[in-house]
This record gives structure tokens, C-alpha cells and sequence, in this order.
């Protein structure tokens, strides 16, 4: 993480904030690896698109009544910098997501946190380091995305302004609170412009937290004034956001992204298949 990367989002707070307000702001950011097309002499740590690396034996992805996922990226665990990361990441093997993205049906059929029934249509598959793979071609009907190679650095990320955590840290927050402030919401929004592929750190959502998205589903769509809403999304961090992107032909509805998020012990766990997914777009 570079100092000038830290120093960025330490001086937008102290400029637009009150001082200890600033303070107990910039004590919310987080770590997080920002994925960006690799060039030139660049370390590549994954990549979009393509088709992945399987084990024999390992069924490619499908969601019953619907059809086969699409293959959306994959990761190199040993070469991600994920020791300057706050979540546990494996530190070898592979990662691989797949998302049914419409391709199959126009889009009608939708992967939403809020329908348990939907959430096969995204994936997280794990492959252990020395485990042989071969790359698998995709289905029939299943259009690769063009491949771009990854590289990924180190950055600093902030919570969505109306994140739970924020909540927690300056709770009660009446609605004229600095936070929300016009001219900070724009100067940070201004800050993180651009393609937000990510690993770990706050996600940086289209619409709202997606945090709150997921722990509504997880605790089975309760009324949305339900408190444990609040509680139950400081439980769950980004494992990996992939943005709309040009280079691999990817376009999440109105230029949006796909979020997979998992809860840390299960992280810590290898349990990538209690990570749960939503998305967003404008």
C-alpha cells in the first residue's frame, strides 16, 4: 500500500471533516487489492474471462432448471499480496467464479440473496494448490468472455456512508451528520471513479451496502426495519467484487458488478461455499 494511496483518503477526511469525526472515520478504513488489467512487466495474478482450470472430476457449475454458469474470473492465490489484507485468504491454490449471467435467457431469470432458490446460479470453487487441472471448455451456448490478465496492488478502502459500520462508530446520526455531508460524499466519490475489481476491503457498492443485501437473505428476508439486519452485516466482508468491464465484454446490467461476500470464520475455513453473492446496478 502506498503512502500516497493512505495519505489520499486521510487528507479528503481532514479537509471535509470535523477533526475527531476525521479521525474516527479514517480508523473505519480497511485494506483492500485492487484488480486492474495487467501490462508490460506486471505480476499477473489472475485473470477475466477465458475458460478455467478444473479438476477431473469437478462438474462444471450449473443452476438446476436453468443451465450451466458462466466462468467470470479466476485467481492465483500464491501470487495475490494478501498479506496486506485484514481477512484470511488462502495463500496458494485457485480461486474460480462463476455467475449465470443471462446468457441463456435474455436475463430473466435473477441471482438474488433474497430467493435461496436463486443462489446456485453463482459460485465460488476452491482448487487446492498441486491439485492437476485442465482447462474445461465451456458448455454449449456458453460464450467466453475474452480473457484480461490481472494484476493486483495494494489499496485503501472506505465504507459505504450508510454501511452498519459507520452506524456503529457515530450512532445516533442525525441526517445532517458531517458523514453525509454533500461535498464529502462527492470528493469521496470522486476518489474511487474507475473499474472497482477488488479482494477484500469494503466493497464499493453501485447502489446500497451490499453487505445489508445479503444479511437480509441470510437471516430468511425479515422485515427490513428488523435490527439484526444491522447486526447480522457487520458479519460478513468482501471476498471478491468484479465490475463491468470493457476488455472482457463484461456488462453487469446497467454497467453494474458482481459481489461475493463471506463471513470471516468461514473464510478462515476454506467454507467457499457458504460465500453468498448479489449485485448491483445503476
Amino acid at each position: 500500500m502506498t503512502q500516497s494511496a493512505v495519505d489520499a483518503l486521510h487528507t479528503l477526511a481532514r479537509e471535509y471533516l470535523p477533526q475527531e469525526i476525521a479521525e474516527r472515520w479514517i480508523g473505519l478504513l480497511r485494506p483492500g487489492l485492487r484488480l486492474e488489467k495487467a501490462e508490460g512487466a506486471g505480476s499477473v495474478v489472475g485473470r477475466l474471462g477465458g475458460v478455467p482450470g478444473l479438476p477431473e472430476g469437478e462438474e462444471w457449475p450449473v443452476w438446476e432448471g436453468h443451465g450451466p454458469l458462466a466462468f467470470v474470473a479466476s485467481l492465483d492465490c500464491a501470487a495475490l499480496p494478501s498479506g496486506a489484507l485484514d481477512i484470511a485468504m488462502p495463500t496458494d491454490g485457485t480461486l474460480a467464479f462463476f455467475y449465470f449471467d443471462g446468457q441463456l435467457d435474455d436475463g430473466s431469470a435473477v441471482v438474488d440473496p433474497g430467493e435461496p432458490d436463486s443462489w446456485a446460479g453463482a459460485r465460488v470453487l476452491y482448487i487446492p494448490a498441486g491439485v492437476p487441472v485442465a482447462e474445461r471448455m465451456a458448455p454449449e451456448d456458453i460464450q467466453p468472455y475474452p480473457v484480461v490478465p490481472l494484476t493486483a496492488r495494494v489499496e485503501t478502502t472506505a465504507p459505504h456512508l450508510w454501511h452498519p459500520v459507520v452506524y456503529r462508530e457515530f450512532a445516533p446520526m442525525p441526517d445532517d451528520h458531517p458523514v453525509w455531508g454533500e461535498d464529502f460524499q462527492e470528493a469521496l466519490g470522486d476518489h474511487f471513479e474507475g473499474t472497482e475489481h477488488r479482494i477484500g476491503g469494503h466493497a464499493h457498492p453501485v447502489q446500497g451496502e451490499v453487505e445489508t443485501e445479503v444479511a437480509h437473505g441470510a437471516l430468511g428476508n425479515p422485515p427490513w426495519n428488523d435490527p439484526r439486519i444491522k447486526e447480522e452485516a457487520l458479519r460478513w466482508v468482501l471476498l471478491a467484487q468484479f465490475d463491468s468491464d470493457n476488455d472482457a465484454d463484461m456488462m453487469w446490467g446497467d454497467c453494474g458488478a458482481l459481489y461475493w461476500l463471506i463471513r470471516p470464520e468461514d473464510l478462515a475455513k476454506g467454507r467457499f461455499d457458504r460465500a453468498m453473492f448479489t449485485w448491483q446496478c445503476c
